[in-house]
């Protein structure tokens, strides 16, 4: 059964979502970032950069749990994310969140639905625009397309971070997040679902390669990221190590746009085609 793509374009009722510092700090230490300023529990908090998805995520649910869209949840993944931040979430926000069916596509492994939330604060100014592409895993055309992929120039990495994955991590991104996906957290839903085991939230990887540009590139201060985006090319399973990789691409105006991967420890990419946007 395939993606109803009449449905793009569906907006969804708004919900709204309350910013606290503790909530903040749940986060960050379930995604292993320590950075002072989501700890500090003072005026300078402010949220990290993946913050956001947390008050959209159940616009996302709804959009993939809506009948009309005919999205095999058991198959669902997070396919990709981007987030352009106009600034930092910040304890005492209370944020409107208005979601919309952006697209419906289909791949040769699988078909995609992108959704995405406009958050919007008590002063009515937008703070954040997050979209989350989700992947239905074999429900594609099976016809595998020509990658036509180019030689790459080479990269000059600027900096890099590894973060162990610890055992507990799926559960305590689970609470700090509120995603609550048992293939995340159940070995046997995980197995029927085709998983090698229950597997980290895409979100969770996310913020720990985010945590790198944060930490190497951006002098610790969040506020200066106003865009990050990833592609989630493969599951991270508890326990393994992440490395992620920085190399500046373009500068003007004021930002700096590097691009970054994410490996596993056997070298094999978990996040492809990463960018983040920093202010100078």
């Amino acid at each position: 059964m395939s993606l109803n793509e009449k449905l793009v374009g569906k907006e969804y009722d708004s919900s709204t979502f309350e910013v606290t510092a503790d909530h903040i700090e749940r986060y960050a230490r379930a995604t292993n970032d320590l950075n002072e300023i989501y700890l500090a529990g003072d005026d300078s908090v402010v949220a990290p950069p993946v913050f956001p998805v947390v008050a959209a995520f159940g616009a996302f649910m709804n959009a993939a749990m809506d009948p009309e869209l005919e999205a095999d949840l058991l198959r669902l993944v997070h396919g990709a994310e981007e987030h352009v931040i106009f600034r930092a979430l910040k304890p005492g926000d209370v944020i409107t969140v208005n979601p919309i069916l952006e697209s419906v596509e289909k791949k040769d492994t699988g078909e995609t639905f992108t959704a995405k939330a406009t958050l919007v604060d008590q002063s009515g100014e937008t703070v954040a625009e997050v979209r989350g592409t989700m992947f239905i895993r074999g429900s594609g055309s099976g016809q595998k397309a020509s990658s036509g992929a180019a030689d790459e120039a080479p990269r000059e990495i600027v900096y890099e971070e590894a973060t162990k994955v610890d055992d507990d991590q799926t559960y305590r991104y689970s609470e700090a997040s509120g995603d609550h996906n048992p293939i995340h957290t159940d070995p046997n839903t995980a197995q029927m679902a085709g998983l090698p085991g229950i597997i980290c939230h895409g979100m969770c990887t996310m913020a720990i390669a985010t945590k790198a540009a944060v930490n190497g590139l951006a002098g610790g201060d969040p506020n200066r990221v106003k865009r990050v985006g990833v592609r989630l090319s493969k599951p991270v399973l508890p326990g393994q190590e992440l490395t992620t990789k920085l190399w500046k691409d373009t500068a003007g105006a004021g930002i700096t746009t590097y691009g970054f991967e994410t490996y596993n420890q056997d070298g094999q990419a978990v996040i492809k085609q990463g960018v983040v946007e920093i202010s100078d």
